[in-house]
């Protein structure tokens, strides 16, 4: 992947091949690997430098093997925080353990790692964009007070935001309003010089708490903390939450800090509001949605990255090398991209496990009342396996892995 194809000659009359709008992780990943097949590409956003966002801050999992096989793991990997186990608590007591790499690191981090990694053929430009235009032969930005970009296809990378997708007449289904809601802040140890374990997941204790999970854990030289919650953003836990995240979190998950050690909290409490939600009419020629563009998805069920590079392999791997291929670039290719059977796996998955952490999380009806009690005791079942015989653990993991991949 690394080497690259030779450059391709420009069309005559167009500015580039490719124009990405959003330069964020998907924008970026997108032009990275389009560039290195040797396409002309243009990626625009409106920060030359990535400021500090709350957005992603793991990667783990087949993420890390996706990461690897598009070749920008080693990038990652040396930017990145790794960790190898969390401790798992519910009510006090221990879980399981979660031994398989992870790496922390902030949005603002990774994405300029990845923008690093752009090659020759990728032009970046920061600039605001004010209007598109899409057809099956020419696609038009304007970039304010910079003037216009054309090029054969046109790819949004620009995440929740609605504006731009209006000027095409895509719309957005609500599939969810108001999902979840998630905070972001670092921690430091009190009374000690490092906390008993270098990572933790600490789980809701009921219902009526409306917390899915507290996941703690090194990025970027601090301890960061991300807290998953099915709140309403007027709840007075959410108030709570950022006035006084300590007291919320003591109060709410006893044995915190037994386990993990005291804390204070050093900088401003992070929140982001999910609605999930799906593209609609966006079937047109001459664009293509990536990413949370296209769909978004839950932070507590941790899917949005490997959506996210699902829709990257499956665009710039297989479906643009073949739309290149022959003039124009109408609906009838871009519908291709939108039914890959790959994708369409991975997005159905992605609102599958939405409605999933939030029932597991605040449904109290006996069906999820039952269905919450064999979940957690399956997996204290499986880590007492894991202290008599972990070679079987291991095998039992890699098989109940298998089950959720093959669903996808």
């Amino acid at each position: 992947m690394t080497a690259g194809h030779s450059p391709r000659p420009l069309p005559a009359g167009l500015d580039t091949e490719i124009v990405i709008v959003g330069g964020g992780l998907s924008g970026t990943l997108a032009a990275i690997l389009l560039g290195r097949r040797g396409y002309h590409v243009t990626l625009i956003d409106r920060h030359e430098i990535v400021p500090r966002e709350f957005r992603v801050e793991k990667i783990a999992g087949d993420q890390i093997d996706k990461m690897r096989r598009i070749g920008l793991l080693e990038s990652l990997s040396a930017k990145a925080s790794p960790f190898s186990e969390i401790i798992n608590l519910r009510k006090g007591r221990l879980l399981d353990r979660t031994r398989e790499l992870h790496y922390g690191i902030f949005y603002d981090d990774l994405v300029g790692t990845m923008r690093a990694e752009l090659p020759k053929t990728v032009q970046f430009i920061a600039g605001r964009v004010g209007a598109l235009e899409a057809n099956r032969d020419r696609q038009r930005v304007s970039i304010v007070g910079q003037g216009d970009i054309t090029a054969q296809l046109l790819v949004l990378a620009t995440g929740m935001g609605d504006i731009l997708r209006r000027d095409l007449g895509i719309d957005r289904r609500f599939v969810h309003r108001r999902q979840s809601m998630t905070f972001g802040f670092n921690l430091k140890p009190v009374g000690a010089s490092s906390f008993a374990h270098q990572a933790l997941t600490y789980y809701g204790e009921g219902t009526s708490d409306g917390i899915d999970y507290l996941s703690l854990f090194p990025a970027g030289g601090t301890t960061r903390a991300n807290l998953f919650v099915f709140r309403e953003p007027d709840d007075p836990f959410v108030k709570a939450v950022r006035e006084r995240p300590r007291d919320a979190l003591v109060r709410n998950l006893p044995g915190l800090v037994e386990t993990f050690g005291d804390f204070e909290v050093t900088d401003r409490v992070s929140s982001w509001l999910t609605d999930i939600t799906v593209a609609e009419n966006c079937k047109r020629d001459g664009a293509v949605l990536i990413g949370d563009a296209y769909q978004t998805s839950c932070p507590a069920a941790g899917t949005g990255v490997s959506r996210l590079l699902t829709d990257i392999e499956r665009l710039c791997m297989f479906h643009v090398p073949q739309w290149m291929g022959s003039p124009g670039i109408g609906a009838e290719k871009i519908a291709a991209f939108y039914n890959d059977p790959v994708k369409q796996a991975m997005d159905a998955y992605g609102l599958q496990q939405a409605d999933f952490r939030r029932s597991l999380t605040i449904d109290s009806g006996l069906r999820w009342q039952a269905r919450r009690q064999v979940h957690f005791s399956k997996r204290r079942i499986l880590n007492e396996i894991d202290r008599i015989s972990p070679n079987l653990a291991a095998v039992l993991r890699r098989l109940k892995r298998s089950g959720a991949e093959a669903a996808t």
